[in-house]
């Protein structure tokens, strides 16, 4: 199936490494009294092994390696590299090519006669496949649902996000070769590229996880990569209710706004849950509506069945071919939407969005960076004047006005918390200033003994916001009427 490969090219068959290693092995593995090694025959056999279901392993923290772990590492997976042919491994069930990577190694373990406990060797083996396989020391950590960030500063450096507290991890890389390797390896599955020509990237994981790279040589130290983790759970407004990130009426109040097609923009800074909560609020969206999403990393995981996802390309080698944010909302109103998402606004795109909120797309929804609902609508009207648009500042507020019905606030504070802080309403202008009303905030009574923060979401005593008129014709007026006496009693 695959082999080492000489000088003239050829391939020799596995079942004739296995024998060499065999002859060699053999004599000082059984000197130990140890019974004799067996290995797979063929590839069928070994597939007949790999259907075995196995019992789910628990998930623990990797622990600390030594030097020494890691020069017996390099030195057995440069001897498996001149052993197989990759090439032909790479056509393998994943399984399958699992389970013969194994095989091998051990045969390699075995005659370098490296001293090991079982369980070393049973992590080197994990280590190696991952290595081949996978994506190498991060398998462990993405493995792990409790992670919300991994940061990588180079080979040497790792770092997680563990609710909502950054730490060092044990995890490390060979060196930044394979770091970058494995680098390229994420990015090459959705079509990108890392290297000197390209060093800065945006991709995603299959399971929707977003990763930036930084390679050298804008990254001095070594390739820097950072994965933002989607949990294999998907959160919902429910189980945001129950990390206390809304509370019950407020969820309820949400629901409405995303069922009576309110305009929302989710505003927060980075990390606090923007793409989290739309991903929530899109599960109100009814199912025969025609959704399409723009987004520079596909992420959004919509659950119904008509929708369409767009994705921004960079430039080419030779700068050509670059389809911008803008370019896919723009082509959005040739498409028949009904909703419009944006993953996430940061320039120009926004006029255009905005746009669409204002022709007949209601119900659209977009997030944006800022850390109130004010300065929203301020980097709002700092992005269209970034598009060289020369319209009058009371021409650009008059179209925020008409388009944007609710902000949503979110937050990271300062103990990992996240929370909902304001649900806020677009009401109209006066003079030359836009007027808000909030209809929800987040109010912060102090800290408990561990330093977490203790406070309660508020109503602000609005009794009837400005969208009940739409409310009432979507026949939600009375739920509507109901949710703010909740929060009121909540309050």
């Amino acid at each position: 199936m695959f082999g080492k490969r000489g000088n003239t090219g050829e391939t020799r068959p596995v079942q004739e490494f296995r024998a060499i290693a065999l002859e060699t092995a053999l004599p000082m593995h059984t000197a130990l009294g140890a019974e004799p090694m067996r290995f797979p025959r063929d590839v069928a056999e070994v597939k007949r092994s790999a259907v075995v279901e196995q019992p789910p392993k628990p998930v623990a923290p990797p622990r600390e390696k030594t030097e020494s772990y890691y020069d017996t590492k390099s030195q057995v997976f440069t001897a498996l590299i001149d052993t197989i042919d990759l090439s032909q491994l790479s056509r393998l069930d994943p399984d399958v090519a699992r389970e013969e990577i194994r095989d091998i190694v051990n045969d390699i373990i075995a005659i370098k006669n490296f001293a090991m406990s079982i369980a070393e060797q049973e992590e080197l083996l994990d280590d190696i496949c991952n290595d081949v396989l996978g994506y190498g020391p991060l398998e462990p950590l993405l493995a792990r649902d409790d992670i919300a960030d991994i940061m990588v500063n180079g080979a040497r450096k790792t770092y997680i996000e563990v609710l909502g507290k950054v730490q060092e991890s044990g995890v490390r890389f060979r060196d930044n070769q394979q770091l970058l390797n494995i680098c390229q390896r994420i990015v090459s599955q959705v079509g990108r590229r890392v290297d000197e020509s390209s060093p800065i990237c945006d991709a995603r994981l299959p399971d929707g996880s977003r990763v930036n790279v930084i390679a050298p040589p804008l990254a001095l130290d070594g390739p820097v990569l950072t994965i933002r983790k989607f949990k294999k759970d998907k959160l919902t407004l429910d189980q945001l209710v129950r990390l206390g990130a809304i509370s019950p009426a407020g969820a309820e109040l949400l629901q409405i706004i995303g069922r009576v097609r309110c305009n929302i923009v989710i505003s927060g800074g980075t990390g606090s849950g923007k793409t989290t909560l739309l991903n929530c609020l899109t599960n109100y969206i009814d199912r025969d509506e025609r959704i399409i999403t723009c987004e520079d990393s596909a992420e959004l995981q919509l659950q119904q069945p008509h929708v369409v996802r767009l994705e921004t390309r960079p430039a080419n080698l030779e700068g050509e071919g670059e389809i911008t944010m803008r370019d896919l909302v723009k082509n959005c109103l040739r498409m028949r939407p009904e909703r419009i998402i944006v993953g996430e606004v940061r320039g120009p795109e926004v006029f255009d969005l905005l746009s669409a909120m204002n022709t007949g797309h209601d119900g659209s929804m977009g997030t944006i960076h800022a850390n109130s609902p004010r300065e929203c609508l301020n980097r709002m009207e700092s992005m269209i004047a970034m598009g060289g648009f020369t319209l009058p500042q009371r021409a650009v507020r008059e179209i925020i006005v008409g388009s944007v019905d609710i902000i949503i606030q979110a937050a990271r504070l300062r103990d990992g918390s996240r929370r909902i802080t304001h649900i806020t309403e677009v009401v109209g202008m006066e003079g030359d200033v836009i007027i808000t009303q909030d209809i929800m905030l987040y109010d912060i009574d102090g800290e408990d003994a561990n330093g977490r923060l203790i406070g309660k979401h508020v109503s602000t005593g609005l009794s009837r916001p400005k969208f009940w008129d739409r409310a009432r014709y979507y026949n939600e007026e009375q739920r509507l009427a109901q949710a703010i006496d909740a929060m009121e009693i909540q309050s």
